[in-house]
């Protein structure tokens, strides 16, 4: 991105990685191109096959990018709203300080009883978080709202047929089912504003050619819709080019910077249109656990995508509940009593206070920068 987006320090401000992903089945109806599927392979694809290596794509038209290569052992299995599950919270809350839950898939909204899921969390004190493409989300978000649903992330690709079936496979780039696709992610949204829960939109920009989509994508929805760019793991430097470049054309002013200690992700907000709206851009930053990530062959400034991002629970088709640390290594998942009694936990633990020490003494001041931060090797927006 240029520099000249922002052109004097911004204040930066920081707290602390305490969320848990749950990817909570591994449905989805839409085969999005970029998909990394949070790590595991696509079930529909794979289970007949024995463990490793996976397909990364099959039949399906699904795609799960990193699953040739990350070592997953396991198929995900849907998770049901129990006490297993509500049982595998709290021994991860208590254990990690955990506050924050975010639910994920496939497609979250598909899954049987998602108001169920949102109580059971919110029950044991987390704030429940969602993202989604909105297939059913107008069937299910009432409910969920009135379960405690705080936020609700959506996933959008496109504001007509041709957008939407531009970033899914060839097989199914219709635009009759792209466009219930379309009013399906639109109903969502309302159901969102009728019922109180916070959405935001999440904007994965490929490459040049998509440009002109998140500019339609800006101006057909209205600026109380949260907005976030993110670039797409698959697409690398284009990507993240391309950002920069929707930012330049629409006179993007940096307004301040938001690190998460412990984890990579971040974001830079922006003031764009003349100042009438904000817009946010998610990045990377070269965060690596001290242990874990030491020696790992993706451990460089390109072939490590997403650094540490924190950690996601899974279930595998045995009932088993695992933690991953990393999508690309998928072979380091750990079941929780593992994971809990072994020193992995107690690594992050302690890396997340000293990476909130360390980002503090280097950002005390509120004249802060890190204008540069995200323009450097290994540490991009996603």
């Amino acid at each position: 991105m240029d520099d000249s987006l922002t052109c004097e320090p911004l204040p930066t401000y920081i707290d602390t990685d305490t969320t848990l992903r749950v990817k909570i089945l591994d449905a989805c109806g839409m085969t999005c191109t970029f998909c990394h599927n949070e790590g595991t392979p696509v079930v529909v694809d794979n289970r007949n096959r024995a463990p490793g290596p996976f397909l990364a794509a099959g039949s399906s038209g699904r795609t799960s990018i990193y699953a040739a290569t990350n070592g997953s052992t396991f198929l995900p299995t849907t998770i049901p709203a129990d006490q297993g599950f509500s049982h595998t919270l709290q021994q991860l809350g208590e254990g990690m300080g955990f506050t924050e839950l975010h639910l994920t898939g496939g497609e979250p909204t598909l899954h049987p009883r998602l108001p169920d899921m949102v109580r059971l969390a919110t029950n044991q004190g987390y704030r429940v978080c969602m993202t989604s493409n909105g297939e059913n989300g107008a069937r299910q978000i009432p409910a969920c709202a009135e379960a405690g649903l705080d936020r609700v992330n959506f996933s959008i690709f496109g504001t007509t047929p041709d957008e939407l079936a531009q970033v899914q496979h060839d097989r199914f780039r219709d635009p009759a089912k792209a466009a219930t696709k379309i009013e399906a992610l639109h109903a969502s949204i309302q159901a969102c504003v009728d019922h109180g829960v916070r959405a935001s939109a999440n904007i994965v920009v490929l490459d040049h050619t998509h440009i002109d989509r998140v500019h339609r994508l800006l101006d057909t929805y209205a600026p109380e819709l949260s907005v976030r760019l993110l670039n797409s793991l698959d697409h690398g430097q284009v990507s993240i080019d391309a950002i920069g470049e929707v930012l330049a054309q629409r006179g993007a002013v940096g307004e301040s910077h938001h690190l998460t200690a412990g984890a990579s992700g971040s974001r830079t907000t922006y003031r764009i249109d003349g100042g009438r709206r904000r817009i946010h851009v998610k990045w990377i930053r070269p965060v690596r656990l001290p242990t874990t990530c030491q020696g790992c062959h993706f451990n460089n400034g390109t072939d490590c995508q997403e650094g540490f991002y924190g950690l996601r629970l899974y279930r595998d088709r045995q009932g088993i509940y695992l933690v991953g640390v990393c999508l690309q290594r998928m072979d380091l998942c750990q079941t929780i009593e593992e994971f809990l009694h072994g020193p992995v936990s107690t690594e992050i633990l302690r890396f997340r206070q000293a990476d909130r020490a360390r980002l503090e003494a280097e950002h005390s001041a509120p004249t802060a920068a890190l204008a540069n931060t995200h323009h450097t090797k290994g540490s991009t927006t996603t």
